[in-house]
């Protein structure tokens, strides 16, 4: 079974919308693109690249697919991360989009039609898949319980609103720390690999409690 990757340079507050240019997502108004790039240094730089490493395939959704096929193909891989652009260019890239209408002439692409094809295509045995933005994507992929690794790189800035890496709706999971840094820009990177379940309970418990703690839960229970 091949594992689910995803990756996502987010804001303090959550946003992951248009990290990389001002034209890149500038949907719902959102008026930030390319608000990561001042933060970028050599160590953001080295730990994006763990992901890919090794031997991958790229999981995408419509819209990042579009952004990447209309780029990365006419990149000059002189320039300086040009090594980027070849990795992705050979890789195969999986593109999820219930409509079918997109255009998939970037080599090794490879089309799919929901989060049912993206189950089976994990089941298979192969590369495993990273995610790159994709957001509609990604509040699939943790609301089916498919994402199996997660790093982050959070870069210190409020954005006030934009598209999130997490909506309600996910699947409840642990994930376990196995490894961060912060970068001299101070970006915090972490990596986290799918743990157990979530367990509850613990803390004080009172056995007698006071009348005023039995009001505040009954008013907790009333606003719902």
């Amino acid at each position: 079974m091949r594992k689910i990757i995803v990756g996502a340079q987010l804001s303090l507050d959550g946003v992951m919308q248009a990290p990389g240019g001002t034209a890149e997502d500038p949907t719902n108004g959102f008026k930030f693109g390319g608000w990561s790039m001042d933060h970028f240094d050599e160590e953001s730089g080295e730990e994006i690249m763990r992901l890919f490493s090794g031997d991958f395939a790229l999981l995408l959704g419509r819209k990042t697919y579009e952004i990447f096929a209309a780029y990365w193909p006419y990149y000059d891989e002189s320039a300086e991360d040009g090594s980027i652009a070849t990795l992705f260019n050979r890789a195969t890239k999986y593109v999820v989009s219930r409509s079918g209408d997109v255009d998939t002439s970037w080599n090794n692409s490879v089309l799919l039609g929901d989060i049912d094809d993206v189950k089976r295509v994990r089941q298979e045995e192969g590369s495993n898949l990273v995610v790159q933005g994709s957001t509609v994507l990604v509040h699939s992929l943790f609301a089916s319980d498919l994402v199996d690794a997660l790093s982050t790189y959070t870069i210190p800035v409020v954005l006030g609103g934009g598209k999130k890496l997490f909506a309600d709706g996910s699947a409840p999971r642990v994930f376990t720390l196995t490894g961060s840094r912060v970068s001299s820009t101070g970006n915090l990177i972490s990596h986290y690999e799918r743990g157990g379940e979530v367990k509850t309970g613990g803390g004080i418990v009172v056995e007698s409690p006071s009348e005023r703690e039995i009001a505040r839960q009954a008013r907790m229970r009333r606003e719902g």
